[in-house]
């Protein structure tokens, strides 16, 4: 339990960092009720900055830990199934994983909002903990501990899309009017997005993952949804959880793959009626939201061919001279 001396420290915390945010630049955009606020860079909700300055502050990051990070609409709720799966397989069976019924990001808890909760995570020898934050934003605890960081990206064109869908069911939801999408696509164009801009967001773990390719692992959701079973064998064996040749021949890694699938996610009743981030006033959102369709190529249905080349050249601008490609 938290003690009245941590308490009180806390609650200064959390006034000295509303205040700092206040006297942060900003923009009313998206349709969200708040303002976004820019912090070195990037853009946030304030609640989100909020959580991320004091995850830096109060985060302690132990060897053993495993984070999972990614920009918003990546595939973060996949990559969470799939590592939970794969690290709790003799713990649980196919029947009785929590993944049957909770949330994934209730099953791995973000460090902007539950980085408490996490601690008993721990205890019961799941070292799993999520974070949309950029790798300059880590707290410092997770790269001095030599903990292993797993990232997700995305088509940026793709990853527009879903975030533009994401939004505009939340805003709907809270009452509130979303935004056209043309309107949105030029905000994201010019990087004004949750977390973004998305290119420097990718861009951060990008190069970290090639000065440390044995603590981060670079993945493309184009690659998952390609090949699956390859992907979530290497991811295992990352995380010092590999298949042995038993399983591998039980079809273990297909069983995993299976129960994380979208279909089958987006099939259980947790995530078509459950509610997530409930008593969070307008970050209550219901569960559905996070699952929309999961496909690759999805923005041919809503871009046009002048709106899909802009993102390209701007993707091949951002990204040039730096070996990747999106």
């Amino acid at each position: 339990m938290e003690s009245h001396l941590e308490k009180q420290n806390r609650d200064v915390l959390q006034k000295y960092l509303k205040e700092m945010i206040s006297t942060l630049p900003k923009e009313n955009c998206w349709g969200f009720p708040e303002d976004q606020y820019q912090y070195q860079g990037f853009w946030f909700t304030p609640p989100f900055l909020q959580g991320a300055l004091s995850a830096q502050q109060q985060f302690q990051a132990q060897p053993t830990d495993i984070i999972l990070c990614s920009s918003p609409r990546t595939g973060t709720a996949w990559l969470k199934s799939l590592t939970f799966a794969a690290i709790t397989r003799t713990s649980y069976n196919d029947s009785t994983t929590p993944l049957l019924s909770k949330l994934p990001h209730d099953v791995v808890p973000f460090m902007e909002f539950d980085h408490a909760q996490f601690s008993t995570n721990r205890h019961l020898g799941i070292p799993l903990l999520a974070t949309h934050l950029p790798y300059s934003f880590l707290p410092r605890s997770i790269i001095d501990s030599g903990c292993k960081i797993i990232y997700i990206c995305r088509d940026p064109k793709d990853t527009f899309v879903s975030l533009y869908h994401f939004i505009a069911r939340h805003c709907k939801s809270q009452n509130a009017q979303p935004i056209q999408l043309d309107e949105a696509f030029e905000l994201f164009y010019e990087g004004v997005s949750p977390y973004g801009p998305y290119w420097d967001h990718v861009l951060g773990y990008w190069k970290a993952s090639l000065e440390h390719p044995d603590k981060l692992m670079f993945l493309k959701y184009e690659e998952l949804v390609e090949d699956t079973v390859l992907y979530l064998k290497k991811t295992a064996e990352f995380m010092g959880y590999p298949f042995s040749s038993e399983e591998q021949q039980q079809g273990v890694p297909e069983n995993i793959v299976q129960l994380c699938s979208f279909d089958n996610l987006s099939g259980l009743e947790v995530n078509k009626t459950g509610r997530h981030c409930r008593g969070q006033g307008n970050w209550e959102m219901e569960n559905n939201i996070f699952f929309r369709k999961g496909k690759v190529g999805d923005w041919k249905n809503y871009l046009t061919t002048e709106m899909a080349q802009r993102l390209d050249q701007r993707t091949l601008q951002k990204l040039s001279g730096s070996g990747l490609s999106l």
